[in-house]
């Protein structure tokens, strides 16, 4: 009973993704949608400057709660009851998150910050619990205290949000996300003890950008619309090209280059897939503000634009995680950084004709997808000889 409750602490079989994970991640799928729904209500040419401020909250707030659970379990978790129950626990709350996550937020907003904050307790709480099992290794302690100042600091920090807001009408929520960010930074070293699953790890992340994608892959059903005419046919067309070269260019990082053997902390590559999904959920809203006309040029454009670059820079980001003999050198990235400024130009120069930029669009990230592509299948040819 004991080690059905708790798991066994000695147990050092490799990590498999496990399907209550997979099921975990599904709320997240509907909370993405949510935080995108912010985006939906246009004033003025674009959304207002505070609701554009609270989607990136929402967006970040969320993306970082994922990302403090998946670092327990790769970490302590045993796939046991308590693993179940704190999991589903965390899945229940965060419905009220995502029912407080909306273009009026003020009303919602005791409900979003208890539950967040109660998130973070439940995640901490599975780390003091967890010290029962490492008595006898300091380091490790030490590492678990870490995370708990981290867990439960925040956590404070989101419950004082509550009666701030509710006294001068101040939103706080950036500084508990700061706050975690920079003290998970902060904390993290290459002990031996610190070290994480890596293999575990990055198929997490991997599993939580292809979900992601399906967001993507749903909204861009809107350019189906309107029936079977020569325009639909060549915007849908386009718009689904840019998803596929997308997620090619991830997935041929993830299978070619990125070394998933690598003893490493975790938190850089955790860190960049923060700003990785962020910029995908982005994305996702720009190709759908591509084709609302209620939308100004200028604003939807330079939106797109931010969110392809901060999608490709995280993305190459991660090559600081790549095998020995797959590293890009600076050398290497200077056409790609050329690439991405003519593009840059292009776009803007081409905002007022649809047809042309989102052909743009569309050849630079097929053109991105196949220098990676044959970048990885040289090195797979010098490995091979």
């Amino acid at each position: 009973m004991k080690e059905l409750l708790f798991g066994d602490p000695l147990q050092k079989e490799e990590k498999k993704v496990e399907y209550l994970e997979l099921i975990y991640d599904l709320i997240f799928v509907y909370i993405i949608g949510r935080n995108n729904s912010l985006l939906h209500h246009v004033e003025n040419g674009f959304v207002s400057g505070t609701t554009f401020w609270v989607y990136i909250l929402c967006s970040l707030a969320i993306i970082q709660i994922w990302n403090f659970s998946t670092f327990y379990i790769n970490k302590h978790g045993r796939n046991s009851l308590r693993d179940h129950i704190a999991l589903l626990l965390n899945m229940y709350l965060l419905y009220y998150i995502g029912e407080g996550t909306r273009l009026h937020w003020e009303s919602f907003q005791n409900q979003y910050h208890l539950a967040w904050a109660l998130i973070l307790l439940n995640i901490g709480t599975q780390y003091a619990i967890e010290l029962r099992n490492h008595k006898d290794r300091p380091v490790e302690q030490r590492s678990i205290h870490r995370m708990m100042i981290v867990l439960y600091g925040e956590a404070l920090l989101v419950l004082a949000a509550i009666p701030i807001y509710n006294r001068t009408g101040a939103a706080m929520a950036a500084i508990p996300i700061l706050y975690g960010l920079v003290m998970t930074f902060l904390f993290s070293d290459a002990t031996k003890a610190e070290l994480v699953d890596f293999p575990h790890l990055s198929e997490r992340a991997m599993l939580y950008v292809v979900f992601t994608f399906g967001e993507m892959i749903i909204t861009i059903a809107s350019y189906f619309e309107g029936g079977f005419s020569l325009n639909t046919v060549y915007f849908s067309a386009m718009c689904f090209l840019i998803v596929v070269a997308l997620f090619l260019c991830y997935e041929l990082l993830y299978d070619h280059i990125i070394d998933r053997e690598k003893k490493t902390t975790g938190i850089g590559y955790m860190i960049i897939h923060i700003f990785l999904i962020f910029g995908m959920n982005s994305m996702t809203a720009s190709l759908e503000f591509m084709q609302d006309e209620a939308v100004a040029l200028w604003p939807k454009t330079l939106f797109l634009l931010a969110s392809f670059l901060l999608y490709f820079f995280c993305l190459f980001a991660l090559q600081i995680y790549a095998r020995e003999d797959r590293g890009i050198s600076r050398k290497t990235v200077l056409p790609l950084l050329l690439v991405s400024l003519v593009f840059v130009v292009l776009m803007l120069l081409l905002r007022e004709n649809m047809r042309l930029n989102i052909l743009v669009s569309v050849l630079y990230a097929a053109g991105i997808c196949l220098w990676i592509y044959r970048f990885s299948r040289e090195k797979d040819a010098s490995q091979r000889e």
